[in-house]
């Protein structure tokens, strides 16, 4: 990162001063062998029912979310399909926010999968004999567990997207592709990647002639290794090639023996391994396939391998293979597209990280870039990075759409040129704050959009500005960003940070910026920052500020200087189900300077009452899962709040804690939730007893201090709140959804109760 480190920190406070060290209870899930039991689709089905209950019999089913934006920094999209009679028309999803239409090529825009069971996509497919049967893959396709949303199975529309049917494969999770057979809508094969961290049996390829009402698995290794991609045969769509993928549910090998490229010749009904020419064996990782429109014999497969990624291409419909790059490409287990132009076989596009367009067999690739023109004002110049899905017009090659961490792109030139249609509000909100302006100010930092802030009064219309602010943009065009907050004193320095604790100070006027990430000192092992690192200023000392790795740090001089006030607190590598070994939740008391609570992604959490002097235990009770959230009171000085989520063992139980003693015992105040893992937990800073939390499904809200529950999701499309605030002198609350930006609600009614 740019700017100088200046770094002082005192030594490490000792593992002596943790005191009153207290055992761990068992695991919330039972393990079988390696692995934990995960939630049931049976389970999370009811979980659903139990949402639209509590929505439609809530007391507060009157008051109303507003949208507020983003919508200029654009955000990750999965999956694109176009009416193959009508490209005006387009189905874009945002990876975790459902799945919008437009009608005149994305000038405006409309919501069509907004109150269904997830919100998480994968894939798209329009029908091509019916262009109103459109099929959804629900599901994220990638397989982090840092926020990968699972899905609820396929969902089938017939009216273009104005209702939608759930037609099965309910424990599936993660949905990588669809295909419809170009002549019966009923007729549709998927592939299913299946959970993230979990055996299970609804993986490989499935197939249904009865547009969904059963379904045959047709492909399927094992239950542990994934159908990742899949294609059919545009001349004799009996014919189809599936890429297997086989990767560790719980650590970082994205590879294995299992992953290879299947071909069935009689429309699924049996299958062969294709391996003359292709890579095989334990460092083969995830694949990508495509076959020729113009000329099927020709099929190109690009190869994720430990030893070096390559192009393969066949000549006789993959019986022989030959790799074909001259100069390296690029496969991953997070990017691996390619697609080959319907009127040139010799034309692959390689889309990723970076993205490449070969126009001589696959032999050389040149660089996407080009001019980029977009909808709302950025100050970016580059077409954004991380490229996950393309479409090509089939009747005319020269129209192209890129969807990518930055949003929707479209190009009328090969790929030349772009226009960025950066006016669907769907940021990844990660946190979010605010000041103390008239109209306060939002604050909000985003999955590969970096950071923003913009008025509370904002009301995004078509055809209208943003107002929000980027703070920084990265040379990509993008970047992480997580807490962001300003100074409460110069107004004119706003605090942000990218991945693993990459913390920077940042002067608007000036737009620069200063790394002031903590560092070990000399000798010590390295720190273990979360991918989400716990970011704050003191609410007791002006220009005092903490975060946390492994090890909690004070730094008193807006970060120039760092001490680290505790020890290793995710007690180093003696804990079981210890994946990351890092601080998830850092919060500071509103009442008393100097106390702090934290807590880790292995569930142990600490308090400090003496600015970091000595630490104490205080997890007995607790399930060894990530801690999200950490939250006092602002009423009362011993009461705390603690979510956590076992959302990366595939537990999606709600997981919530109350105490009233600053942490020495834990109440479970989850009951009469729905099974959706919980992110954010708040006290109301009017009304002492109300309660709200941020799920993966929505919001909720107590008013007895979380005796009894109540949805508040009201007219909230599905969507993962990952951060919420109720304002202290203004009677809104404020959400920040991972996928569909900021919403706000007038509560003044609320707190009436």
């Amino acid at each position: 990162l740019p700017g100088v480190y200046l770094l002082v920190l005192a030594g490490f406070a000792s593992p002596a001063s943790i005191i009153a060290q207290s055992p761990k209870n068992q695991p919330a899930i039972a393990d079988v062998g390696d692995f934990p039991i995960a939630t049931s689709a049976d389970a999370r089905y009811r979980s659903w029912q139990q949402h639209q209950r509590m929505n439609v019999q809530s007391p507060f089913r009157e008051l109303v979310w507003s949208p507020i934006g983003p919508r200029k920094q654009g955000g990750r999209i999965e999956a694109i399909a176009c009416d193959p009679k009508n490209p005006s028309t387009m189905y874009v999803a945002p990876g975790s926010g459902g799945v919008w239409k437009t009608t005149n090529r994305g000038i405006t825009w409309t919501p069509i999968f907004t109150s269904q069971a997830t919100n998480a996509i994968g894939d798209i497919a329009v029908s091509e004999s019916n262009p109103s049967v459109i099929w959804v893959g629900t599901g994220e396709v990638l397989m982090t567990p840092r926020s990968t949303e699972p899905g609820m199975g396929v969902y089938q529309s017939t009216d273009a997207g104005e209702t939608w049917q759930q037609k099965g494969l309910l424990d599936s999770h993660h949905i990588g592709r669809l295909r419809i057979h170009p002549q019966d809508p009923n007729t549709v094969f998927v592939a299913v990647i299946g959970h993230l961290s979990t055996p299970n049996e609804q993986r490989g390829v499935f197939k249904t002639t009865d547009g969904g009402e059963s379904w045959k698995r047709v492909l399927y290794l094992n239950a542990e290794t994934s159908a990742i991609d899949l294609v059919l045969d545009s001349k004799d769509p009996s014919t189809l090639y599936a890429t297997m993928w086989q990767r560790a549910l719980h650590g970082a090998d994205h590879y294995g023996a299992s992953s290879g490229i299947y071909m069935s010749r009689d429309s699924g009904e049996s299958w062969k391994r294709l391996t003359n020419g292709i890579p095989v064996g334990d460092k083969v990782g995830r694949i990508a396939i495509d076959v020729s429109k113009s000329n099927s014999n020709i099929v190109y497969a690009l190869v994720d391998h430990k030893d070096g990624d390559g192009l393969y291409r066949s000549e006789d419909k993959g019986e022989s293979w030959n790799q074909v790059n001259q100069q390296p490409v690029r496969g991953s287990w997070d990017w691996c597209e390619i697609q080959i132009s319907p009127d040139n076989q010799d034309e692959v596009y390689n889309i990723g990280q970076t993205s490449f367009v070969s126009r001589d067999g696959g032999k050389t690739f040149s660089e996407i870039g080009g001019k980029i023109v977009r909808l709302q004002p950025h100050i970016s110049k580059v077409l954004h990075l991380d490229t996950h899905c393309i479409w090509i017009n089939p009747k005319d090659p020269n129209h192209i759409l890129f969807g990518n961490d930055g949003g929707l792109y479209l190009s009328y030139d090969r790929a030349e040129n772009w226009l960025h249609l950066n006016n669907l509000p769907i940021a990844e909100v990660y946190a979010m704050t605010y000041d103390s302006d008239e109209p306060y100010n939002i604050y909000i930092g985003t999955q590969d959009n970096a950071a923003l802030y913009g008025p509370s009064t904002h009301v995004p219309e078509d055809g209208s500005l943003d107002w929000w602010t980027q703070i920084y943009i990265d040379r990509w065009g993008g970047g992480d960003a997580y807490f962001t907050f300003r100074d409460t004193e110069d107004k004119d320095i706003i605090y942000y940070e990218s991945q693993y604790g990459g913390l920077r100070r940042h002067r608007m006027s000036t737009m620069q910026s200063r790394g002031i990430r903590p560092a070990p000192p000399g000798g010590a092992p390295g720190l273990r920052f979360a991918w989400m690192t716990p970011y704050m200023q003191s609410k007791h000392s002006v220009g005092s500020l903490y975060c946390a790795a492994n090890h909690v740090f004070k730094s008193k001089n807006r970060g120039d200087d760092w001490e680290a006030i505790s020890p290793d607190l995710t007690l180093g590598t003696d804990q079981p189900n210890l994946l990351y070994k890092a601080i998830t939740a850092l919060e500071e008391s509103p009442h008393t300077p100097g106390t702090l609570y934290a807590g880790s992604d292995n569930g142990n959490v600490f308090s400090t009452t003496t600015d970091g002097g000595d630490w104490e235990q205080l997890d007995a009770g607790l399930p060894d899962l990530d801690v999200t959230r950490i939250s006092c009171s602002p009423h009362q000085a011993e009461r705390v709040f603690l979510s956590m989520s076992g959302m990366r063992f595939d537990d999606f139980s709600a997981y919530l804690y109350r105490s009233d003693n600053a942490g020495k015992t834990w109440n479970s105040i989850a009951e009469g939730l729905p099974l959706e893992p919980i992110n954010v937990v708040r006290e109301d800073p009017v009304c002492e007893n109300v309660l709200y939390v941020g799920t993966d499904l929505g919001v909720y809200c107590s008013v007895d201090s979380g005796k009894n529950w109540a949805s508040l999701c009201n007219n909230l499309p599905t969507v993962a709140v990952h951060d919420l605030f109720a304002h202290p002198t203004k009677d809104e609350l404020v959400v920040g959804t991972h996928g569909l930006s900021v919403f706000k609600m007038d509560i003044s009614k609320l707190r009436e109760q």
